[in-house]
């Protein structure tokens, strides 16, 4: 049978127009150079499935990869209370020493490269970001020594643009490094406005809303989470085109608690490696989610795992090819694994314990791995919605008669996934 096959395109860079408007005094005296040269690592990238929903084929360069920066010409600043940097050439800035009420503009060529190098930099704003990048090809955030960037009140405007995250950015973002940043922030983390993407370094986040906020994508090859967030740990929408708003990851550790869901994407959620330890109302959201590897243990109050129609581009689908998953569901009217369309196991370990284990309202094919059940392992898939608790299609009870929906004899056709050779 025909697998159905969709993949996205890989999003290109989009120029923006710089916006007008600083507060504070401003320095724009250039700081001072060196030609040293700092050594390079490079983090690995997981190998997508064949048949990903996300076209992995080139997400991250070799520069996203390299976890510390080239220092040859360097340019070096030590921040100053009230006094705010403006960046408008491509180059490496390195960045240090504690202030308040400093925040670091970027506003560069379209073509340019900017990378900040955060060397012991520890920022506290009353109401507008740390790092606010209006324009640039691309702005890397690479971090050195342990740096801390903090927003104690409510966010101001910049004109029309609700700068509403601690690293604000209107360009591609790329963070990455060995060291550790902390951010702090009344709304939402770090927010980019077209695709972000992290290759390194830890990120303790506590947020008022969400701890990563991205338009196009968000793509993570590694790293550590440790994510608090008052609404979702990784949010990924874009508003005028549901292609786009997606989720990436291929490996790092997570661990997310978040008021309402862990990892949210409009489009598709892609795991392809990683260790996740989520606590949520709802454990992963999209409308297609795809898993083909990785460790993910989730707790939640609504649903574990969610397909919902978020996209008009992609029909709710769950799709499990491989990975070690657990979830447990709390009390209620919750549902461990739920799709408003269907249900693909063609791979890995699932293990849900809960009233309601799986709900789906379209198809169901249970074509490998291993399914548990409230500590049972079970040989179909069964649904709360039709069948109830930890009944449904199983036994001589599916639509079928003996042909229920385990093993190869599930329901196939309309184009949908089916058996993976």
């Amino acid at each position: 049978m025909k697998k159905k096959m969709i993949m996205l395109l890989t999003i290109s860079t989009c120029s923006m127009l710089a916006l007008a408007g600083c507060a504070g005094s401003t320095s724009n005296t250039t700081g001072t150079t060196s030609s040293a040269t700092a050594s390079a690592t490079v983090s690995s990238v997981s190998t997508a499935a064949a048949d990903s929903q996300i076209d992995t084929s080139d997400l991250f360069s070799d520069r996203d990869l390299k976890q510390t920066a080239d220092l040859n010409s360097a340019v070096y600043y030590t921040v100053k209370s009230s006094t705010d940097i403006h960046i408008t050439e491509a180059g490496v800035y390195v960045l240090s020493g504690t202030a308040t009420d400093v925040t670091i503009y970027v506003d560069a060529d379209s073509d340019a490269k900017v990378q900040l190098v955060l060397d012991g930099l520890n920022l506290t704003n009353a109401d507008f970001p740390c790092i606010y990048v209006t324009k640039a090809d691309k702005v890397f955030v690479t971090t050195s020594s342990d740096s801390s960037l903090s927003v104690t009140g409510t966010f101001t405007k910049d004109g029309d643009t609700n700068t509403d995250g601690v690293i604000f950015s209107r360009s591609d973002l790329v963070l990455n490094g060995t060291a550790t940043l902390t951010v702090s922030s009344t709304d939402n983390g770090i927010v980019c406005k077209d695709d972000l993407k992290v290759t390194g370094g830890t990120y303790n986040i506590t947020a008022g809303s969400k701890a990563f906020e991205a338009n196009d994508s968000i793509l993570i090859a590694d790293g550590t989470f440790n994510l608090t967030a008052g609404t979702d740990g990784l949010h990924a929408e874009n508003d005028e085109d549901d292609t786009k708003g997606y989720v990436y990851i291929s490996g790092g550790i997570f661990t997310i608690n978040a008021g309402d869901d862990g990892i949210h994407a409009v489009s598709v959620v892609q795991i392809d490696g990683g260790t996740f330890t989520i606590k949520a109302a709802e454990g992963i959201e999209g409308t297609y989610i795809q898993i083909n590897d990785g460790t993910i243990d989730i707790q939640a109050s609504d649903d574990g795992i969610n397909a919902a129609k978020k996209s008009n581009s992609y029909r709710p689908t769950i799709e499990i090819n491989g990975g070690d998953i657990t979830v447990v569901m709390g009390a209620g009217d919750t549902d461990g694994i739920d799709s408003n369309g269907d249900i693909y196991v063609n791979g890995g370990t699932i293990n849900v314990i809960g009233n309601s284990t799986f709900d789906y309202d379209g198809n169901a094919e249970y074509n490998g791995g291993t399914i548990i059940v409230n500590g049972e392992q079970v040989q179909s898939i069964p649904n709360q919605m039709m069948g109830g608790g930890r009944g449904g299609f199983g036994g001589n009870t599916g639509m079928n008669g003996n042909a229920n929906f385990g093993g190869n004899a599930g329901m196939k056709g309309n184009g949908n996934r089916g058996n993976r050779q």
